[in-house]
């Protein structure tokens, strides 16, 4: 008699919006609105890989995967924004991948395949994979019939063609984000062949869970592997929380906390990212962090929260997108850099001991390598998307307190609003209001965060008791609309202690700098989106005082916060300059162990600001004892 596997599906502890579900407001939209009126809503017409002529509309350009990466950004933004010439610039990227579909399921640029003829030993399932996510994203925000055919019919032929042509190479890395589309089509169909074909991609992916649990990259790495490649360890952080979905295993779950513990105690940087010139690189504060990794690890957490259901990785999302997403991109989304320093102080085509080009530390269009020009798209939108869940017992769950209007459906049918006024994080309050098509009993699950020692939660202005569990306050009553939840998170000033007893200084989830002065050169001119070496024009050498006491001012909120001259909030403090700190290999050496300051130098009154404020920067201090 033969055996059947009956495979299953865990249920996740909470289930995303769809797209367009959850639109920005405030700071938030126009961090999105900044975006598409630069880099996002251009870039077709000023960088060929992405343009007319891209492989994934039918040119002879980019075939691989430039193009799917810009979309996997431009079109949740164009959606979060309900910009019509932004849906117009995705549509055609859309319907040329559908109507690429051939006969047996295959479907994107290249050669025909056929099952039966040879695929090659050059075959590549990556750049499908990315295109899986953006169709998801896209049936969300349109309900357009023809996506879920088209999926089920590739996920049918991929189903035989894997047998035969296996994941390798980024594909295999990077299996956990095919899972997560395969995962989304079964919710929604239910066809058992599609958890036949998830086991099967499981059991050709890297096996991120043994790594993690017993990490063997504890050094800065020098050499290549796609097991310390930093973007595929950023994608690959959620991989054992995607297999436990299908295996039940605990130990899954067990490998994404050890993962993440060993890369920070290794890699950890202050802004709560790892580090990763291209390879994991140890915790010198002076290390790049890749633009790519910042927006994938992002990514991960949203999903990690939305499977394991635990506010520590909301805690770590908001951390990476709240500091070294803004830090790595210019004011106005109009250049970038490939790598960031937590101490950067200063940007220029140089050699340093990173294993990339001598220009992946300046800003421009395309600096060392073009896929974070491609992939940069994704961070605010889909942090819009993560706002807010749904949980598994007909409620909603607050992420995040950033500014935002939510539109759905719990389970009994009531449409629920849910408008959050906030101008969180730069401030500790937000006003959540509840609009209803009739009178509920449902829960609200408010996360806390780790940093939060005494959050407050007011309903129509009563104090509630609460308790917290898994990072989240639940509340359950019977709600009537236009009742309002005010939330207060209380942040104090916190030290996480570094390397050689250096100290960086955070205030709830924004991580403080020095701002350093910046003189911007052009050193090359295009018709938009330039290459800019940028060098400093004031000390940075500073030390701070032991036992120093912060001063917090509040500045007006700006259209922009996160430039130094509009920050919305600063740290009042003193330091005093150091003699034994210096420039090594073109960076900030190491902040020094014993801190010795200049015999002449006074005290002085210095100004932090939000890490993502200042694109030269001090972010992690010495400690001078006197």
């Amino acid at each position: 008699m033969t055996h059947i596997t009956q495979y299953t599906l865990k249920e996740s502890s909470f289930t995303s919006l769809p797209l367009g579900s959850i639109k920005p407001s405030g700071w938030l939209r126009n961090q999105l609105e900044i975006q598409a009126n630069g880099f996002t809503g251009h870039l077709d017409k000023h960088w060929e890989d992405v343009s007319s002529n891209n492989g994934w509309l039918g040119g002879s350009g980019d075939s691989w995967e430039r193009g799917p990466y810009y979309l996997d950004g431009l079109l949740p933004l164009a959606y979060l924004l309900e910009d019509q010439k932004l849906i117009e610039k995705v549509q055609p990227w859309i319907e040329w991948a559908l109507a690429s579909q051939r006969e047996d399921g295959s479907f994107g640029p290249g050669t025909l395949i056929q099952l039966n003829e040879v695929l090659g030993d050059n075959q590549d399932w990556w750049q499908e994979i990315i295109m899986l996510k953006v169709l998801t994203q896209y049936q969300e925000a349109t309900s357009d019939d023809r996506v879920i055919p088209f999926i089920t019919r590739y996920f049918s032929f991929l189903k035989e063609a894997l047998i035969q042509y296996p994941l390798k190479e980024w594909a295999q890395a990077r299996g956990a984000d095919l899972l997560l589309s395969i995962h989304w089509l079964y919710e929604r169909t239910h066809e058992s062949f599609l958890l036949e074909l998830a086991e099967i991609v499981r059991n050709q992916t890297t096996d991120w869970s043994e790594i993690f649990a017993k990490f063997p990259f504890w050094r800065k790495q020098n050499q290549w592997d796609h097991r310390t490649h930093v973007v595929n360890v950023a994608m690959g952080v959620k991989t054992p929380a995607v297999f436990y979905r299908q295996t039940g295993n605990e130990s899954e779950k067990d490998a994404v906390y050890k993962g993440i513990e060993s890369l920070m105690t290794h890699h950890g940087q202050a802004h709560g990212m790892f580090s990763g010139d291209e390879w994991l690189s140890g915790t010198h504060p002076s290390q790049g962090v890749e633009l790519c990794a910042v927006v994938e690890y992002m990514y991960s957490m949203e999903n990690l929260i939305r499977i394991l259901g635990d506010g520590k990785f909301g805690d770590i999302l908001e951390k990476v997108a709240f500091n070294a997403l803004p830090a790595t991109i210019s004011p106005e989304w109009d250049s970038h850099q490939y790598d960031q320093q937590v101490n950067q102080v200063m940007c220029n085509a140089a050699k340093r001991p990173w294993v990339n080009n001598e220009e992946a530390n300046i800003f421009g269009l395309e600096p060392n390598f073009g896929c974070c020009t491609a992939n940069m798209h994704q961070g605010w939108p889909k942090l819009t998307s993560s706002l807010w869940m749904l949980t598994n017992d007909g409620g909603v769950a607050a992420i995040s307190y950033a500014p935002c209007r939510v539109q759905t459906h719990i389970a009994d049918h009531t449409e629920v609003v849910i408008i959050v006024d906030s101008e969180y994080p730069f401030r500790e309050n937000g006003l959540i209001t509840l609009k209803l098509s009739k009178t509920s009993n449902f829960p609200v699950l408010l996360r806390v965060p780790h940093w939060c020692s005494s959050f407050q939660v007011k309903i129509n202005g009563k104090t509630q008791l609460i308790e917290v569990k898994n990072g989240f306050a639940r509340i359950e009553r019977e709600w009537q609309s236009g009742d309002q939840v005010e939330v207060l998170l209380p942040m104090d000033i916190q030290f996480e202690e570094r390397n050689n007893c250096a100290v960086s200084v955070n205030r709830g989830p924004l991580l403080f700098a020095l701002p350093i002065r910046e003189q911007w050169i052009r050193v090359q001119e295009r018709e938009r989106f330039h290459d800019w070496e940028v060098y400093p024009t004031s000390n940075w050498r500073y030390g701070l005082l032991k036992d120093t006491e912060f001063e917090l001012k509040l500045e007006e909120m700006s259209y922009q916060p996160y430039k130094t001259n509009t920050a919305p909030i600063k740290l009042i403090t003193k330091g005093r300059l150091v003699a034994n700190w210096f420039m090594e290999n073109n960076s900030a050496a190491e902040p020094p162990l014993n801190p010795i300051p200049y015999p002449n130098a006074n005290v002085e009154t210095i100004e932090l600001v939000p890490y993502g404020c200042a694109r030269l920067r001090i972010g992690e201090f010495p400690v001078l004892k006197e």
